[in-house]
């Protein structure tokens, strides 16, 4: 069965209530107001089904000028409209103003439905044909049928069931592929049951158990129970009209303009990149910073227009803007969207969304023209690379760009696919896939190694700079997940040399460059002559005159050297000296089999100050081994 949604447009009292109930047998005026008033006022919903396998869905909408924000709200998911126009009456404002509507929001299939024919003359109907027909010209409707009907006599309703089957053929069913999105229209409650929500699914499916959001609240809940066309199901399917039972989301959690969602799946945004087409018959110039009600799906909110490269929009021109909406809403690239004024109420203009998490733009950019340009022309093999370029050293993960671009996720695989086998774009971690330019990715590694060669120049004695404190250097707006695949890249093109965490340039392990100490000689001097009492290095700093970046510099290099050993971080011992030391324990441990701190002391003749940090620099270097208060030889 092939699910569309048919949806009603047209003027007041035009008799679009009375055709749905005509061809469905449905009355969709379900309040007593609309009863007692003889008019629409809410959202209706009835359901058709022809020869052929195809069933719709259809959204009734009301067509007085005071309820044109809950015409809109009708109208987002519609694939199908019936536009209707009584033939006593002809073209009337609010026949004007949704037709625009439908426009804005992309419609672009459907009839017009000329009801009341039977009130009116031959010559009369003809006459209004030719108006309809001029004014329909250059619209989605140009070469549309024109069915006369007749919702009291039945006149015209079957001929109106064929075009409705032969336009459905032509039209493709929503996507199934891909998460589930439920604008939700309708709110109430059923004893026994709990909050039940209804709404067009406009994308994927949804089944008995998902477990969902609400957003933008945020409120979690899962699916108890799904009806379509007032039949229980299993799933329900894009394209229908569901009527959906929510567990754990209470009455007053939920209202129209809320979205269902797979949990964990969306999120919401305050800003938005679109393009925007100011109507022609548009009361007035748009000028940049004002702010009008946006309309998308079922939500309505505040929206102020930052218009990018211009000032001024006059009507019947488009332009790239930027929009900052008064609250958080979820919307993808390619939905599309209505900006009216609240007071005159008139629609203004509208258009779709490009890319629903941009940056701030500079309103002159013309880099932020281009990508706009490039995701307007819905080219994935050029905006896939143009926004993984964009995202510069921060990188682009995986989820956004996909909410990004608005395409299926197969189509973006296929694009990245191809990306990464030219090396254009590296893919930098593994969950979550973060995706990096290849001219990012060289710069990052440039800033690596500036910031190592400066390190290196203020620190001429030191072999290098520790992993975590390069790391460090990395850009902030950068991840610190990228260090290590930059740290290989770095290592396997030989620019720098990696010994346990210490990170050195290649040019400095370069045989001939290696750094000599200044004033390295004193030290050592003053090492060698205290024995097994060497000066601290505190002491070394008075005795030499010098900072205690320069002694530990020097120290570190006579370490690496093998000139001194490094017993603790304040105590170094100069080579020889520690050599004869580890004669004595070694030859006096083969002897005894086991040393006490008092027997290290009698041996030595070192001070507690000494006699510790020594017994505690063996025992790392793996040579004894603590036994209680005892050393002992470890087995070699």
């Amino acid at each position: 069965m092939k699910h569309l949604i048919l949806g009603t447009a047209g003027h007041i009292d035009h008799g679009k209530t009375a055709l749905v109930k005509a061809l469905t047998g449905i009355d969709t005026d379900r309040l007593k107001e609309e009863k007692a008033r003889g008019i629409t006022i809410e959202l209706g919903f009835a359901h058709l089904e022809l020869e052929g396998s195809i069933c719709f869905g259809i959204v009734d909408v009301p067509g007085h000028e005071k309820f044109v924000r809950t015409m809109v709200a009708g109208v987002g998911g519609m694939d199908l409209v019936m536009l209707v126009i009584a033939a006593d009456e002809g073209i009337m404002p609010q026949t004007r103003e949704h037709l625009d509507i439908l426009k804005l929001l992309g419609v672009t299939s459907g009839l017009v439905a000329l009801t009341k024919s039977d009130l009116v003359e031959r010559e009369w109907l003809e006459l209004v044909t030719a108006e309809i027909r001029e004014f329909v010209t250059g619209t989605f409707l140009e070469e549309a049928p024109l069915v006369p009907v007749s919702s009291r006599s039945g006149a015209g309703l079957d001929q109106l069931k064929t075009e409705l089957g032969r336009l459905a053929n032509q039209v493709s069913e929503k996507r199934c592929e891909g998460h589930f999105r439920l604008p939700v229209d309708r709110v109430f409650t059923m004893a026994g049951f709990g909050t039940i929500v209804t709404g067009t699914l406009l994308s994927g499916e949804m089944r008995v158990g998902d477990i969902l959001e609400l957003l933008p609240s945020g409120h979690g809940g899962r699916i108890r129970g799904i009806q379509a066309y007032g039949t229980k199901q299993e799933r329900g399917l894009a394209g229908q009209r569901l009527a959906v039972n929510l567990q754990g989301i209470d009455l007053d959690q939920v209202q129209r303009g809320d979205v269902l969602v797979p949990h964990g799946t969306f999120r919401t945004t305050g800003t938005v990149d679109v393009r925007l087409d100011h109507l022609a018959s548009a009361p007035r110039n748009l000028k940049h910073r004002s702010t009008l009600r946006f309309h998308t799906a079922t939500s309505e909110v505040s929206a102020q227009i930052i218009l990018l490269g211009r000032d001024l929009l006059k009507p019947g021109e488009s332009a790239y803007a930027q929009l900052r909406l008064g609250e958080p809403l979820l919307l993808l690239s390619g939905d599309r969207y209505l900006l009216r004024l609240s007071s005159p109420s008139a629609t203004l203009g509208g258009g779709v969304v490009l890319d629903p998490f941009p940056p701030r733009r500079r309103r002159r950019s013309q880099e932020a023209l281009q990508l706009l340009d490039r995701l307007n022309g819905c080219d994935l093999q050029r905006i896939i690379p143009l926004l993984i370029s964009q995202s510069l050293l921060s990188g682009i993960d995986y989820d956004e760009l996909t909410l990004r671009c608005g395409a299926p996720r197969k189509n973006v695989e296929a694009v990245l696919t191809s990306l990464l086998s030219t090396g254009e774009v590296l893919q930098m971690t593994r969950e979550p896939r973060i995706f990096l330019s290849r001219a990012a990715f060289e710069e990052l590694k440039r800033k690596l190694l500036d910031e190592l060669d400066t390190y290196l120049s203020a620190n001429p004695l030191r072999e290098g700079i520790g992993k975590q404190e390069l790391k460090n250097c990395l850009p902030k707006r950068s991840d610190q997940r990228f260090f290590t695949p930059l740290l290989v890249a770095l290592e396997r093109e030989s620019a720098l040399e990696i010994d346990r965490d210490i990170v050195t340039s290649a040019i400095r392990k370069a045989p001939g460059n290696t750094p000599t100490p200044n004033s390295g000689g004193k030290i050592l001097e003053l090492l060698t002559e205290a024995g097994n009492e060497p000066p601290t290095v505190k002491e070394l700093m008075e005795r030499c005159n010098r900072d205690e970046k320069s002694v530990r510099d020097t120290l570190d290099l006579l370490a690496r050297n093998g000139s001194v050993v490094r017993v603790s971080h304040d105590l170094f011992y100069a080579a020889p000296a520690m050599a004869l030391l580890r004669a004595k324990l070694v030859t006096f441990l083969k002897e005894k089999m086991e040393l006490t701190p008092a027997d290290f002391r009698e041996l030595t003749g070192l001070s507690r100050k000494f006699l510790i940090p020594l017994l505690a620099y063996f025992d790392s270097e793996k040579l004894t081994m603590r036994v209680g208060e005892k050393r002992v030889l470890r087995k070699r």
